[in-house]
């Protein structure tokens, strides 16, 4: 998937009219039927099929919170289908708007800003279930997962779900993170996908249970890991190519504890600093070809990481610097290109300075309990993005080939290189998000001392 791109210069972004938000309007049929109808074909690629586990008692018609786990692109596809007939709405980033606005809402999309506090999200999808009376479908964990468990669900979910009062669904997925994880470039695997839907909460629970009780009884359903799913079940991915970037999750040596060093590449993930290899087994385990494994299960490689940040965040010592191209957000016509950039990360947040000293943006960790970190966005290379619901910007750390090149974004420039990995010393944004998230919950904790 490509997005419209064009260069502008910094002052010309800034004067341009802000992205005005519109009201959901309804979704018709022909548009169900049409998503529904444009999935198929996928979906028969990776055999689908849906355990509808406990739908007793809920009204064909009455509107619905669907709630899903997200994991690849199929999840849309997969949710377009099992949710037919019903109308809904799906909650898509802003972004996804950018040069097909019009028809991104008659397919019923609601925009929003990942990890920014969006009151028009709430005003948008209380409208969509009490005065349009049809139904909304929410990723909650708003980011696809890097490491196969899941992401961080915010604490105001439970508020969204009371100010509703309609039903919740949930849609848990399995099979479709190892069918095509973040980290891989879209190379797809040939790996079956299924589903489970059933209620969550009833109206009734929702009446009767606290916000605290809700979001408790949510985020133990969103409690879930693909890579022991997949091995406790016997599920081989067999392609030769699924080792391909691993770096991107599994940034860290274990052996040497290098940050910069590791590549991923066919089965094999390698350390350039001690020559220490893994391989990425069938059944998605890691093993060393020579003396200890570390850590078998990625999601523990990938915890032991979050831990080392954490210890950094706490010893005061993290800091994370990279030169940056710079695209910017403001509306639906395009994204722009607005020049160069160094972004900072420390304790403190987040500091991005560039465009010849014109943009000078902070956000500090309260701000926000996530990070909208990307590998391959839209298929151009790795980014942070940092802003505010009038303007965000979309940050590529630079390397060899993470760069927003013009080729690659439908500009005019020619010998652009898309990036393939995160190779830029210093600078990784899978941990630039586990700090993000880390650092709210450490400046809480000593706020609350």
């Amino acid at each position: 998937m490509k997005i419209k791109v064009k260069d502008k210069s910094f002052d010309e972004v800034m004067n341009m009219p802000a992205f005005k938000n519109k009201r959901p309007e309804p979704q018709g049929g022909f548009w169900r039927w049409l998503l529904k109808t444009a999935s198929k074909k996928d979906l028969k690629k990776v055999d689908f099929s849906l355990n509808k586990r406990d739908l007793a008692g809920l009204d064909d018609k009455e509107p619905v919170l669907f709630l899903m786990n997200h994991s690849s692109f199929i999840d849309l596809e997969i949710a377009s289908t099992v949710i037919y007939p019903r109308p809904f709405h799906i909650v898509c980033t802003l972004d996804g708007f950018v040069g097909k606005e019009w028809l991104m809402r008659k397919i019923g999309c609601i925009p929003t800003r990942k990890f920014m506090a969006d009151t028009a999200l709430v005003r948008d999808m209380i409208h969509t279930a009490k005065d349009l009376k049809e139904s909304i479908l929410l990723y909650p964990e708003a980011s696809y997962t890097f490491d196969g468990t899941a992401t961080p669900l915010p604490d105001s979910l439970g508020k969204a779900v009371k100010l509703l009062g309609i039903p919740v669904v949930m849609i848990r997925t399995y099979g479709a993170f190892l069918r095509d994880p973040l980290y891989n470039n879209l190379q797809l695997r040939n790996v079956k996908v299924t589903a489970d839907m059933d209620v969550v909460l009833s109206k009734e629970d929702i009446e009767s249970k606290s916000v605290r009780e809700i979001n408790e009884i949510i985020g133990e359903r969103f409690s879930f890991d693909n890579f022991r799913w997949q091995k406790e079940l016997g599920v081989k991915v067999t392609e030769p190519f699924r080792a391909d970037s691993l770096e991107r999750v599994l940034y860290k040596c274990p052996c040497c504890g290098r940050e910069d060093s590791m590549k991923g590449k066919g089965t094999k993930l390698t350390c350039s600093n001690c020559g220490k290899e893994y391989e990425l087994t069938e059944l998605g385990e890691m093993q060393a070809l020579e003396g200890e494994t570390e850590f078998s299960h990625i999601p523990d490689w990938y915890r032991w990481e979050r831990e080392s940040v954490r210890k950094e965040i706490e010893a005061g010592t993290y800091n994370m610097e990279s030169a940056v191209d710079i695209i910017a957000l403001v509306n639906t016509d395009a994204v722009y290109r607005i020049g160069e950039g160094v972004l900072r990360h420390t304790v403190e947040g987040f500091s991005l300075k560039g465009c010849d000293g014109k943009l000078v943006f902070t956000l500090s960790p309260e701000e926000s309990y996530s990070l909208y970190a990307d590998y391959f966005w839209y298929e151009l290379g790795d980014i942070v993005s940092i802003g505010t619901p009038k303007i965000q910007y979309y940050c590529f750390p630079k390397t060899s080939g993470n760069a927003a090149g013009k080729d690659a974004v439908g500009g005019d420039a020619a010998g652009a290189e898309i990036a393939t990995g995160s190779d830029a010393a210093g600078f990784n944004v899978a941990k630039a998000r586990l700090a993000a998230e880390e650092l709210y919950k450490y400046k809480r904790r000593k706020s609350n001392v």
